[in-house]
């Protein structure tokens, strides 16, 4: 199997991190492949360690006018891949129409489906993801899920007094964008309730000083720390007491999946990725958007050293292994790319092109 991947996300966010991770683990089966993509350093890093061919493109609006399309193209026919894998819209929308092998298109939220015109088959990554295609036009039988996998890379062990961390503290971690979707405010709200808990934040974007602001604000920089952008989130898991996405805004959370594999308790929000996979009390804990009570109440009960949360955490990590797994889901992938190959290229017949 060869694979030409085209990439075109942010520096770090979820859906970037599970692109990379995927690509090197499909390259530990055996399946050649090449990148086009933003050259991010630690994307970088990722295809050069996992020994993966990386051609450099921007993705801009001048790349579109300048021949964007056209190197894809180029790359097509230099690598001559069997499939290739369009991740997220906006490679979705660079991806040139007549290409003689079929497209992927993967799709990480609710995208807009005029991105993906030139897409052959279809991966959601969750079951109501893929009921937004197929309500939007997709041929239902071009459109499969494709969970995220939550088996994390290693990375050294952590020590919380590097962190300014007390050893003996409760520790609840966040891995999240600092956005207004990823509801940054409603934990940190939590937090004022809770004494002695430490909060630490794994994470950047365009919210970090104005969530700063509102720790300081709160009384609670002793307690919160803004860790930025990390690589090491399973250390990270390791080493909190609970993890937890208070997302407003969520279409899956990968993160769900990592709490999982790393046994830890998982406080999450109705949102609407992880009201697909988290029960209250049977492999998590769930509270309403922005019902900081509510969340500062199950933030309580996780931390709890009792049969119940030893029973719930469990659950997660038997949940984990029979649909987050690296296994269960790099096959999704692999299973996906077969079946393009058998469908071949869409038609409108078929019910596109869009």
């Amino acid at each position: 199997m060869r694979v030409l991947h085209v990439i075109a996300g942010a520096a770090t966010g979820g859906a970037e991190t599970f692109s990379q991770d995927a690509i090197r683990a499909m390259a530990q089966r055996g399946v050649s492949q090449h990148v086009i993509g933003r050259p991010h350093p630690i994307a970088v890093d990722v295809y050069r360690g996992a020994e993966v061919g990386f051609t450099p493109m921007g993705f801009s609006s001048l790349d579109r006018h300048l021949g964007g399309p056209g190197r894809i193209r180029r790359e097509v026919e230099r690598f001559r891949p069997d499939v290739v894998h369009a991740w997220m819209q906006r490679a979705g929308s660079f991806i040139p129409a007549g290409l003689p092998q079929p497209v992927v298109g993967w799709l990480g939220g609710y995208y807009q489906m005029k991105n993906y015109r030139t897409s052959d088959i279809l991966v959601g990554v969750t079951p109501e993801i893929r009921n937004h295609a197929i309500r939007e036009g997709f041929p239902a039988d071009r459109v499969f899920v494709g969970h995220t996998f939550g088996t994390l890379p290693d990375s050294p062990p952590l020590d919380r007094a590097d962190l300014a961390t007390p050893r003996e503290a409760t520790v609840y971690l966040v891995l999240s964008r600092m956005h207004q979707k990823k509801g940054i405010d409603t934990v940190l709200q939590a937090l004022a309730q809770l004494p002695g808990a430490y909060l630490w934040l794994a994470g950047d974007g365009p919210e970090m000083a104005t969530y700063q602001a509102l720790c300081t604000q709160l009384g609670l920089d002793d307690r919160v720390r803004f860790l930025g952008w990390r690589t090491d989130r399973k250390a990270l898991l390791a080493a909190c007491d609970v993890c937890v996405l208070p997302s407003r805004y969520e279409p899956f959370g990968t993160v769900i999946a990592e709490a999982w594999f790393m046994n830890r308790p998982l406080v999450a929000s109705t949102a609407d990725g992880p009201r697909q996979y988290v029960t209250d009390n049977h492999n998590g804990f769930v509270f309403e958007i922005d019902r900081v009570d509510q969340l500062a109440e199950r933030m309580r009960t996780a931390a709890g050293r009792t049969d119940q949360v030893a029973a719930i955490v469990a659950q997660g990590h038997a949940d984990f292994e029979a649909k987050f797994s690296e296994a269960v889901s790099v096959q999704q992938l692999l299973d996906a790319y077969a079946a393009a190959l058998r469908l071949g290229k869409r038609t409108r017949a078929d019910g596109g092109p869009f």
